[in-house]
């Protein structure tokens, strides 16, 4: 894990010294104060009890206990990546968790003294039976470093199995354990890891299984290593090619990403339309590393300054013959791709990876958890805080359909990449993408907020009126606005004051003429701090209605604040995560605006919007 460098200029800054729990930095112009981490910690988000945290491993539901389980990549011993161990968290909800103070875990073996890297849960036994019994299906390392610009050491990443009988409290590996030894032997590798097994093509879950290993193939493509796997027996798996072939750094436009050189943590599964019955799509989630980087529209970018690399997602194409014969077809000589590439999208705009996820039968929905970075601190403030990194808000996924489109606000529809656009019988068109939103049990946070504010009775916002706004007394809050662009606004959205004289704010916003949503992070109290631009290409459609009137869908912001970490949701699909590190323990104000912002000649300075609806929750509590 590499972190921002600071500059020449910010070596300069000078560690004066420590008072009142608070870092007082200094350069030639300015004195710094800033809290460490009882003003950053969040308190409803996952974390680790101390130390080094990254990817969710294992999310899962147990049916015997009712009981979610939730682990995480968790060095105990240092606020840095090593001694990787899995970390644990039990829920019944998914809000409220029981976090273990020891790994579930830990580096113990001959094959994975270097690391229990990341997996998937199973709830069942080795042998397929809803026992009570729990199998975490992981990579077990046995030699480091291992990435992907590095040769790869052929038995460095191994397979194996670990099985719990008391709901979770201990963990047994089997002795047989690696049960896969190594990648396929005819492929050079860049990586080989983070194992995901599940149903796949729709097929009933006692019917067939498949094991999905994330890496990719050398001066070739980034890919996923595709098994079947036995559910009567898990340790047997076996290879039946590589899913896809899009070549290196395959980035179809803005709408997107970059698919880099290795994927990592890929998680597939298939979604069902609730629009359309008949309809399914099978998504991949992965993690994608050796990003190029890209100055989208000449900004300055908060990932320029952060590891190469995305979390996004594709649709996917099966081939007629994915299931291969195994008593007459020999995989290893197959050099063919299981699956062709469809559309794609980003799953995440900002600080967000690793993204791992389950099914889960009590909501008949597919839940995706992520890890939000502290990528964005420099080393010293993170290590003084004593932690690092936690565990996004659980999200569900969805084939979001919109019918009756007839365009976007500015591109061509067929310009969207991260859209399937199909053209109907009334000459508009259908359009499916990966929807994604918080899952809905979150709003129980929403029961001991302490004030909540609604306004119902739209309200203009222009570059001529006031603002309207709600107050705010706590770091702990979400908000759902909707607003109606009018064809000539610029720029609208959301401003979080974090000071009293609201000086210090963070703007969330919505550029129409370029079709970029942005969050602009307020300067941090110490200058080494990432605060750079958070971006992300979204646009608004318009549809027709029964009548034949044209109408766009409103712009609808869900953002959600724990403390330090900001996620954000735009109609349902742009996501963007991010951290705020500020002196106040507090926000003090949520203020809506419209206004022209643009040197486009294209946008007129009578720019205006209406706020149709807004409410606030603010002192979530679990």
């Amino acid at each position: 894990m590499s972190f921002t460098s600071l500059t020449s200029t910010q070596q300069e800054l000078e560690v004066l010294h420590l008072r009142n729990r608070l870092f007082i930095h200094k350069d030639r112009n300015n004195e710094y104060r800033t809290p460490i981490s009882s003003n950053w910690r969040p308190t409803f988000h996952v974390t680790a009890p101390n130390g080094w945290l990254n990817d969710p491993c294992g999310p899962g539901y147990d049916p015997s206990t009712k009981k979610y389980h939730l682990g995480f990549q968790w060095n105990p011993k240092g606020n840095d990546w090593g001694n990787v161990s899995w970390g644990n968290a039990t829920s019944y909800d998914l809000v409220s968790w029981n976090r273990s103070a020891e790994p579930m875990l830990s580096p113990t073996t001959e094959y994975d003294h270097s690391g229990v890297f990341t997996g998937c849960l199973r709830a069942t036994d080795i042998d397929g039976r809803s026992s009570g019994a729990l199998t975490c299906i992981y990579t077990s390392v046995s030699h480091l470093p291992i990435h992907y610009t590095l040769p790869y050491v052929r038995g460095c990443e191994t397979l194996s199995l670990a099985v719990s009988h008391d709901s979770g409290k201990t963990w047994q590996r089997l002795e047989c354990n690696p049960i896969l030894p190594s990648p396929p032997q005819n492929l050079e590798v860049t990586g080989w890891r983070d194992p995901f097994v599940g149903p796949w093509r729709r097929t009933e879950p006692d019917q067939q299984l498949y094991g999905f290993i994330s890496g990719g193939i050398v001066g070739q493509t980034p890919t996923i290593f595709a098994y079947t796997v036995n559910p009567k027996d898990l340790r047997e798996w076996m290879f039946i090619g590589c899913l896809v072939d899009v070549g290196l750094n395959f980035r179809p436009s803005r709408w997107s990403g970059d698919f880099g050189v290795n994927w990592e943590v890929a998680n597939v599964f298939d979604l069902v339309s609730q629009e359309e019955e008949v309809v399914s799509r099978t998504f991949m989630v992965v993690g994608t590393e050796g990003c190029l980087l890209v100055k989208d529209d000449d900004r300055v970018m908060a990932r320029t300054a952060r590891t190469q690399r995305q979390q996004l997602w594709m649709a996917l194409k099966a081939k007629p013959t994915i299931i291969c014969d195994e008593e007459n077809n020999d995989p290893s000589t197959n050099t063919q791709a299981l699956a062709t590439y469809s559309f794609a999208g980003i799953f995440d705009h900002g600080c967000y990876y690793a993204a791992n996820s389950f099914y889960d039968p009590v909501t008949a929905q597919h839940v995706v958890y992520g890890w939000i970075t502290e990528e964005d601190l420099p080393d010293d403030l993170r290590h003084g805080q004593g932690w690092s990194g936690l565990i996004s808000l659980p999200r569900t996924v969805h084939l979001q359909v919109l019918q009756n489109v007839v365009r976007a606000r500015n591109s061509e529809l067929q310009s969207i990449t991260s859209m399937e656009t199909e053209v109907d019988s009334r000459g508009t068109h259908t359009v499916r993408t990966l929807g994604i939103r918080p899952d809905d049990r979150l709003r129980k946070l929403r029961d001991k907020a302490r004030w909540v504010h609604t306004m119902q009775s739209p309200s203009l916002l222009s570059s001529q009126s006031s603002q309207s706004v709600i107050p705010l007394r706590t770091s702990k809050w979400e908000v759902e606005a909707e607003f109606a662009v009018q064809k000539q606004c610029t720029r609208v959205g959301i401003q979080i004051s974090h000071s009293a004289d609201l000086k210090s704010q963070t703007v969330i916003s919505w550029d129409s003429c370029t079709e970029t949503f942005t969050i602009d992070r307020p300067y941090p109290t110490y200058p080494g701090i990432n605060h750079g631009v958070e971006s992300a290409p979204h646009t608004l459609l318009t549809f027709r209605n029964d009548q034949g009137d044209e109408v766009e869908e409103p712009l609808r912001i869900h953002a959600i604040f724990d403390t330090s970490v900001l996620e954000v949701f735009v109609n349902e699909r742009t996501a963007i995560s991010t951290r705020i590190y500020l002196d106040e323990d507090r926000c003090f104000q949520l203020a809506f605006f419209a206004g022209r912002e643009s040197n486009d000649e294209k946008c007129d300075s009578g720019a205006h919007a209406v706020l149709l609806r807004a409410q606030a929750w603010d002192g979530l509590e679990t």
